[in-house]
C-alpha cells in the first residue's frame, strides 16, 4: 500500500521513557510476514489511565480494560495489542480470548492479571485466534527492550500506511519530564473516540485519578475533534502510563498539561493525515456560534459531509456545500450573518458571495494539501475546531476489499 501523501517525512526519534519496555513479534493473527503483536511492560508504581470508545457494541478487550481502570498502581503493569482481528462482536469467546491472553502474559512476566491490559484491532465479528498470540508471549517477554517503541508502532497498524509517533519534553522545577506516544488509525475514525489505538508514556509523577481526569479533558480537545468518515469504532482505546521515574510531580502543572496536549494533538493529526485514501488535510474552524457546543456541531457537520469532502478531493471550491452543511447541523444559524473563508480568502458574507471573491482564487487554494475552512456564524462567541480529510476513490477501494 502506498504511503499517504500527507505522511510525515519520517518516524520521529522518540524518547526512551524510563520504566517502559517494548517487544513486538509476528504471530500470524491475520497478516503473514509482519509484526502484528506488541507487548509493553510498565514499571511498578506506574499510573495507568484510559479513555475508550462509547460504542454500544464495544469489544471484549475494551470492556476488560474499562473494568480494570482505577486500580492500585503498586505492581508492574503490561499492555498487549494485536492487529488483524478486533475481537469484537465475538460474545463469550471474545471474553475467553482476553482471559487467555492475560493469563499467558501474567505467567510469562509475573504481572498480576488485573494490571494487564489488552487491545485488538482489525476485522469485526471473527473469533480471535488467541492461541497464536499466547504461543508467542514468552518470546515477547524475553525480547522486551526500552528502545522498541518504533517496532511497537508498526505492529499495531492495520490499514495505516505509516507508523505514528510523537514526543516532547518540558522542564518543571529545573527537571526534565518526557512524553512519548504511538498511535494507529486510518479509517472508521470519528469522535467518541475516533478505529484508533493510542499509547502514551511519560516519566512524570501523577496519581491515577488525576491522570485519568487530565486524559479525558485533553481527549475532548484532540482525538474527539478528528473525523475521517464519521464512523465510531468498537475498539477505540487511548491509554496513558506515567511511571513517575523523573520524580517530578506534575499534578496541576500547566506546563505538563500543555505538553501532553501537544503530543496528543500531533498524534490525532497524524491519524487524519493517514485517513484512508486521503490527499488533503482539512482544518475546519468555526466561530461566532451560540455556544462552543454549537460550534462543534457545525464543524463536524462540515467535516463529515460526503458532498463537502468529495468537493475537496476534486479541488472544487464549492462553498455552497459549506452553506448546506451549516444549515443541516442542528446548530443555531442565520443565513444573513454567515461568513465563509478558504484560508485568507473571503468567500461569502452577509448571506451572499463576497463581491471580491473569484472562482479562480478558490480553485487555486483548493490545490493545496493543507486547507483551512473557516466559518463565522455571527451569532455569539462560541468556538470550535475539527480536523478531517477529503473523501476519494481510494477510501472506497480500501474498504470494499477490506476483508479480502
Amino acid at each position: 500500500m502506498a504511503i499517504s501523501p500527507l505522511a510525515p517525512a519520517s518516524f520521529p526519534d522518540l524518547f526512551v521513557i524510563e520504566g517502559v519496555r517494548f517487544a513486538s513479534i509476528a504471530a500470524g493473527v491475520k497478516y503473514n510476514d509482519r509484526q502484528d503483536v506488541m507487548l509493553v511492560e510498565l514499571a511498578a508504581g506506574t499510573a495507568v489511565a484510559g479513555v475508550f470508545t462509547r460504542s454500544a457494541t464495544r469489544s471484549a478487550p475494551v470492556l476488560d480494560c474499562q473494568s480494570k481502570m482505577g486500580g492500585a498502581a503498586d505492581g508492574r503493569a503490561a499492555i498487549l495489542v494485536n492487529s488483524g482481528n478486533s475481537n469484537a462482536f465475538t460474545g463469550a469467546a471474545g471474553e475467553r480470548s482476553v482471559a487467555a491472553i492475560c493469563d499467558a502474559v501474567g505467567a510469562a512476566t509475573g504481572i498480576q492479571t488485573d494490571r494487564i491490559f489488552t487491545a485488538s484491532t482489525g476485522v469485526i465479528g471473527e473469533r480471535l485466534p488467541h492461541d497464536r498470540i499466547t504461543a508467542k508471549v514468552i518470546d515477547l517477554a524475553e525480547g522486551l527492550t526500552s528502545s522498541g517503541i518504533k517496532d511497537a508502532a508498526q505492529a499495531i497498524m492495520t490499514t495505516d500506511t505509516f507508523p505514528k509517533g510523537a514526543c516532547a519534553e518540558v522542564v518543571i522545577d529545573e527537571k526534565t519530564v518526557r512524553i512519548a506516544g504511538i498511535a494507529k488509525g486510518s479509517g472508521m475514525i470519528a469522535p467518541d473516540m475516533a478505529t484508533m489505538l493510542v499509547y502514551i508514556f511519560t516519566d512524570a509523577k501523577i496519581s491515577q485519578a488525576d491522570l485519568q481526569t487530565l486524559l479525558a479533558t485533553l481527549t475532548d480537545q484532540t482525538f474527539n475533534c478528528i473525523t475521517v468518515d464519521s464512523d465510531t469504532s468498537t475498539s477505540d482505546s487511548l491509554m496513558c502510563a506515567a511511571t513517575g521515574a523523573s520524580g517530578v510531580d506534575v499534578t496541576n502543572s500547566a506546563g505538563f498539561t500543555q505538553t501532553l496536549h501537544g503530543v496528543m494533538l500531533n498524534l490525532a493529526h497524524q491519524v487524519v493525515r493517514d485517513g484512508e485514501g486521503a490527499t488533503k488535510f482539512v482544518e475546519v474552524r468555526v466561530s461566532g456560534a451560540a455556544s462552543d457546543a454549537d460550534a462543534r456541531k457545525v464543524g463536524l457537520s462540515i467535516a463529515n459531509s460526503p458532498l463537502v469532502k468529495t468537493a475537496i478531493a476534486g479541488e472544487d471550491p464549492n462553498w455552497g456545500r459549506i452553506v448546506m452543511a451549516v444549515g443541516k447541523s442542528g446548530a443555531q444559524a442565520d443565513r444573513d450573518r454567515l461568513t465563509i473563508r478558504f484560508g485568507d480568502i473571503l468567500v461569502a458574507e452577509n448571506g451572499w458571495v463576497s463581491p471580491d471573491y473569484t472562482e479562480a482564487a478558490g480553485a487555486a487554494y483548493m490545490k493545496q494539501q493543507d486547507l483551512i475552512i473557516a466559518v463565522d456564524l455571527g451569532i455569539a462567541g462560541g468556538l470550535g475546531t475539527v480536523w478531517t480529510c477529503d473523501l476519494t476513490h481510494g477510501y472506497i477501494t480500501i474498504n470494499a476489499d477490506y476483508r479480502s
